[in-house]
């Protein structure tokens, strides 16, 4: 029986992949099938720890270190990625949170914030998925195939107080996927969005281990458990695959019941 989700060869490009969810999903590819995977974070230790895993998994794979928010970074990183392996079948953002230089602007009331510490969540979580899609998509136009998967928050579709530059850039990560949608489709390239609840990480494990916290956080959560990077992998292994070819445009709660869709 063929293997839905066998991802075939192709070359993935994951971006925020040095731990969590992006690690989740460089090596649920490599053990389905992909040809390599280029192994994306802003800290190089991180990108090369991963792409070790993944070669171990089966799977041929590049670190790039590099922050996303800035263009010509990204642009050398699919440099690197095109010499190396020819192109870019599958592109995931995953990248997020405010970037490799944050501020502690989220600690303070939106309406006493600056713009300059709005820039690492804006930078990261908008910038960051153009710059990428830009750098990839011509290469999809003339292969006639790209799967495209842009990780997107809750904050994005429900709004959370303290959160207000986090929130917009999502939110604009997503409006921005449909767009691209619309005029990929016809040039056989998909693009959607997953969007995560609350999922454990390197990132979120101080607040999610406390006890306290943690019971008042799943409230709100009809799985009472926060997500694991694997149950995000598993949505995004399945959009980048064949699975999916008429799923496009779309977001995509992995969410534990915290909101609900039609």
């Amino acid at each position: 029986m063929t293997d839905l989700l066998d991802i075939k060869g192709r070359t993935a490009f994951v971006t925020g992949a040095g731990q969590g969810v992006g690690r989740r999903v460089a090596l649920h590819f490599a053990e389905h099938g992909a040809g390599a995977v280029v192994v994306n974070d802003f800290r190089p230790e991180r990108a090369e720890a991963v792409a070790e895993e993944v070669e171990k998994a089966g799977a041929k794979a590049l670190a790039v270190s590099g922050d996303v928010s800035d263009l010509e970074s990204v642009r050398e990183g699919v440099r690197r990625a095109l010499a190396a392996f020819g192109g870019v079948d599958i592109l995931v953002n995953n990248a997020g949170n405010a970037g490799p230089n944050p501020t502690e602007a989220m600690n303070r009331p939106f309406w006493e914030q600056t713009p300059q510490e709005w820039q690492g969540y804006l930078g990261t979580n908008l910038y960051g998925v153009l710059n990428t899609t830009h750098s990839v998509l011509p290469g999809m136009i003339e292969r006639q195939y790209g799967r495209i998967v842009n990780v997107i928050s809750e904050a994005a579709r429900h709004g959370e107080p303290g959160r207000e530059c986090y929130s917009a850039a999502k939110a604009g990560a997503a409006g921005f996927t449909r767009a691209v949608a619309a005029s990929g489709g016809r040039h056989g390239v998909t693009a959607n969005c997953v969007s995560l609840g609350a999922t454990y990480t390197p990132r979120t494990a101080q607040g999610l281990d406390n006890a306290e916290l943690l019971k008042k956080a799943m409230q709100k959560y009809v799985v009472r458990r926060p997500g694991r990077p694997e149950d995000a992998a598993n949505m995004i292994l399945f959009l980048a695959s064949d699975a999916a070819p008429w799923i496009t445009g779309q977001t995509v709660p992995v969410n534990g019941g915290y909101t609900y869709s039609l």
